[in-house]
């Protein structure tokens, strides 16, 4: 027999773990310090940075930040204390349920404290051993945690494909009626590594003809996509068809948390059966009062004139991007991933070339997350960014797209780092 402990000694830490003695600190868990903000410091040095998913730049808002100091002295950080069954349920946390059910234009809504966590535990909560999960291949990985909980069936559809789409949900929808069960399609309204919309029209096209549930993680549509920050699916006009709506609270709104909002019968459900918050402690108090705040901005004129900076910042990247001739896929929210052939040895030394020369500083995708021979690199934007901010990035990766090309950045080593 093997020891567990042996086993994990003896491994080189993991897909990603295995280059932890060359990257931690510096490639891996860097410490960004200062005001949450475009320019940080990083290593010591400050540096425009392209890696917070503070898409309306709420996490240094004056209002926000005057809520959320009120509410902890008002309330500390552990109040309530308890699960929101036994003993930690508040008017307030009733409230801001409403206030979410109201603005997606559900009839209810439930509170997670933690995003991740909330969204497995919605998936394995509503889904019993007959009937089948179908979603899409490239879903994030709480979804698919969620999904492998299921004991019953489970199909995945090529990403973004329509016809494929169609072809499984068919051979879903047969199968969950032989079982004497039903049909849950989980997508997501955004895709946070890729920027890319999920095909949410054309799945809700399909209810007409196939019966089946839709569930969509819009951690990263809400309250930057549609006319009013309602979301993805308000972006494509099917909000109604949209059976429950997952919102997190760490994107837009700069915080901790998220909510699922559906039907009441089916809320109430989730109440009563979610182990991950039946048994586990309440939202604190100051993270309610201040996403109460961080709501009622996004829901105003001055939600609006965020996102329209927001997505101004966005396609300023984007088309720049493109124009140079760069690719970054069929990105249209606001993460825009620049795709560069190379190899791990030529990502580290990049981005090593980016943070320390030119002082920009975003997040590298490497394999084993991608295929080998590739590297993304990671740009968010955020409303906090200027056009000169866009303007300094595209001419630096113009510059170390030339150098690569001159083979500057040649070789398997890792680029090696110092971290102050």
């Amino acid at each position: 027999m093997l020891d567990i402990f042996d086993r994990i000694s003896r491994d080189s830490g993991g897909p990603i773990g295995q280059y932890a003695k060359q990257g931690f600190g510096y490639y891996m868990f860097p410490r960004l310090e200062g005001e949450l903000g475009p320019h940080m410091i990083f290593n010591g040095v400050e540096c425009l940075n392209w890696s917070l998913n503070n898409y309306l730049g709420l996490a240094n808002d004056p209002e926000v930040r005057a809520t959320d100091a009120k509410a902890a002295a008002d309330w500390g950080l552990a109040y309530p204390m308890g699960s929101r069954m036994l003993t930690g349920n508040t008017r307030y946390h009733e409230e801001l349920e409403r206030r979410f059910a109201a603005f997606e234009k559900k009839e209810d809504a439930f509170l997670f404290n933690f995003g991740y966590q909330g969204i497995v535990s919605t998936i394995d909560s509503l889904l019993g051993r007959h009937d089948v999960a179908v979603y899409d291949a490239e879903a994030h990985a709480c979804l698919l945690d969620g999904i492998r909980l299921h004991m019953g069936e489970k199909y995945k559809f090529r990403h973004n494909d329509a016809a494929d789409f169609e072809r499984v949900i068919a051979k879903a929808c047969k199968v969950a009626s032989e079982q004497g069960g039903g049909v849950l399609v989980i997508t997501e309204g955004v895709f946070g590594m890729t920027g890319a919309l999920g095909i949410l029209d054309k799945i809700v096209a399909l209810k007409s003809k196939y019966s089946f549930r839709l569930l969509i993680d819009d951690a990263h549509g809400f309250g930057i996509m549609g006319e009013h920050g309602r979301g993805t699916s308000e972006h494509f006009g099917v909000m109604d068809g949209v059976d429950l709506y997952i919102g997190a609270f760490a994107k837009s709104m700069a915080s901790i948390g998220g909510f699922v909002a559906g039907p009441k019968v089916v809320i109430d459900y989730l109440r009563f059966n979610m182990r991950s918050q039946m048994y586990a402690k309440a939202l604190p108090m100051p993270l309610v009062i201040g996403n109460m705040k961080r709501l009622e901005i996004i829901d105003s004129p001055k939600g609006d004139m965020l996102r329209k900076k927001l997505f101004e910042i966005t396609r300023a990247l984007q088309d720049g991007f493109r124009k140079e001739g760069f690719d970054i896929g069929p990105a249209e929210a606001c993460v825009s991933p620049v795709h560069i052939k190379g190899g791990v040895g030529q990502a580290t030394k990049m981005a090593k070339d980016l943070r320390e020369n030119y002082k920009i500083f975003c997040s590298i995708v490497i394999y084993p997350v991608i295929p080998k021979g590739m590297i993304i690199f990671r740009i968010i934007a955020t409303a906090a960014h200027t056009l000169a901010d866009v303007d300094y990035t595209l001419k630096a990766f113009k510059e170390i797209r030339e150098k690569l090309d001159k083979g500057v950045y040649d070789g398997d080593d890792i680029a090696a780092m110092t971290v102050k």
